[in-house]
Formats: C-alpha cells, sequence, structure tokens
C-alpha cells in the first residue's frame, strides 16, 4: 500500500472528542496509512469492529467512536437525531486532522456513511456499505407500533446492562423513535436519490436471513431493492453477499468487509494498494 502524503504520521489516541452538548469517545490507531472510519450499528459500539480491524492489519489508519449515549464513555444529549449522527462524523474527522477518509458503516452506520459521502464527496475516498441503506418503505404505522412495543417491552433490562456499554444511554422512546426515524429515512423516494447521487465508489456487504424486529423474508425483501441502485448509478456495487445475519456479519464475515475495503481504496487515485 502506498502511503497518503499528505497525511502526518500520529500516534495512537484514545480520547473525548466535544460536539455540540456532548462528547464522544474516540480511538485513533495513528499511522500514515489510508484513515478508516467506522460507524456503528444503531445502538452498537466501536468494539464490534475488532474483527474487521484486525483482518485489515496496522497498515491502514482506523478511526472508531461510540456514538452519543452509546458505549462507556460517550456522554448523553439532547439531540440523538439522523442530522446529529452526520454532524458527528465531521466533528471527528475535524478533532483527529483528517481531511479525507474510507467511510464503512453497518446497518444505521451505513445510511449515516451514505448520507456523508454524498454530501462529501471531496473528501470521500469511497464508502462501505455493511448490511444497510438499503431503499425500501418499510415503515408504515404497523411497523411503528411494532417497533415502539418492542423497545417498551426491552425497557425493564435495559438499564441494567448500561453500566456495561451493552446497552444506550437512552430511554425506550428515543431508542424508539431513532428507529422510527431510520425506517423514515430508508423509504425509497428518501434514500434512493441519495444514493443515486453518490459520485464516489462504494461497495455493499451484504448479509442473509433476519435482523432484530424482523419476520420471515421481510429482511430479504428489504435487501432486494438494492437492485434498482446498482443499476441506476455505476459506482455502487455489491462486493459480497454473505451467509450471515445482519447480527453475525461482523463477527463471522470480517474477511468479506476488510476485502470491501481494500477494493474502494484501490480505486482512488491518490492511493494504492
Amino acid at each position: 500500500m502506498t502511503k497518503n502524503s499528505t497525511s502526518p504520521t500520529r500516534s495512537k489516541w484514545t480520547g473525548m472528542v466535544p460536539v455540540d452538548d456532548t462528547a464522544l469517545a474516540v480511538t485513533d490507531t495513528g499511522g500514515p496509512g489510508i484513515p478508516v472510519v467506522y460507524l456503528n450499528g444503531q445502538f452498537a459500539t466501536q468494539g464490534y469492529w475488532r474483527r474487521v480491524i484486525a483482518e485489515l492489519g496496522p497498515e491502514w489508519r482506523h478511526i472508531t467512536y461510540d456514538e452519543r449515549a452509546r458505549g462507556k464513555k460517550s456522554q448523553r444529549s439532547a439531540d440523538y437525531s439522523f442530522e446529529a449522527a452526520v454532524r458527528d462524523v465531521d466533528a471527528v474527522l475535524a478533532a483527529r486532522g483528517v481531511e479525507r477518509a474510507l467511510l464503512v458503516g453497518w446497518s444505521y452506520g451505513a445510511v449515516v456513511a451514505a448520507h456523508w459521502a454524498g454530501r462529501n464527496p471531496e473528501r470521500a475516498l469511497g464508502a462501505v456499505l455493511v448490511d444497510g441503506a438499503f431503499p425500501y418503505d418499510w415503515l408504515d404505522e404497523a411497523m411503528e407500533q411494532r417497533i415502539r412495543k418492542m423497545f417498551r417491552r426491552m425497557g425493564w433490562f435495559l438499564p441494567l446492562l448500561r453500566p456495561t456499554g451493552l446497552a444506550p444511554r437512552m430511554t425506550a422512546e428515543q431508542q424508539a423513535d431513532s428507529n422510527i426515524e431510520l425506517g423514515r429515512l430508508s423509504r425509497e423516494h428518501e434514500l434512493g436519490p441519495v444514493l443515486d447521487d453518490i459520485t464516489v465508489p462504494v461497495r455493499y456487504v451484504v448479509a442473509s436471513g433476519t435482523s432484530l424486529g424482523s419476520r420471515d423474508d421481510e429482511q430479504e425483501r428489504i435487501r432486494a431493492g438494492l437492485d434498482a441502485v446498482t443499476a441506476r448509478n455505476a459506482n455502487i456495487e455489491i462486493s459480497a453477499k454473505v451467509a450471515s445475519n445482519h447480527g453475525a456479519l461482523l463477527k463471522k464475515d470480517h474477511p468479506a468487509i476488510a476485502g470491501a475495503v481494500r477494493e474502494v481504496a484501490a480505486l482512488d487515485e491518490d492511493f494504492g494498494v
């Protein structure tokens, strides 16, 4: 891999990055390699990426962070909106002095990565979207009620997990609102144009089977919405379809995700692999 001549060598750094009314726990492995920023699932933490990072190795510059009220250290906020999540990408990059980066997003993080890459084509080396950012109208009134009911049911034990970092320090209602907002943003007429306008390389790694809250073949029908996107935008391709389900692919299919990262990096004229 060739190194970006404009990216200075940095030491490993772990700390808090202030943004808006909160602060985020960030880890930057440093080094002069390609900066890769990992965007978590909706209520997940940066620890989920450890196998992907190990698969890629130390020659890359890995930047991970926990979103607002996630993990053990990121602080609470008055704003858990999707737009806040997109702003947080900019805050982390600015704090770490990164001008251009390759984004890797899983689930909710894939939608954040797609929006950020579309809005910042001069700064995005590209994106790898891991089983997320599928334009599909899966949210209706009945689904909203299912989501709210599911989070209300989980509300009794989530506080027990918060000290471990395994559950966000958000109320059940806040989590439901965030999930419903994601459904609205994922509608074909909302997400489709975002993907159509992307001008940097994007590769998808697609899981199989169900995800939390889905039923029968519901998740596979959602994933099928990607076919029209790849037909319309030549910058977007499916790198791999893996056997693992939505919750297991970061653990079981990290080689496929790392392969997609290498694929995107190889397409940028300022970097080589």
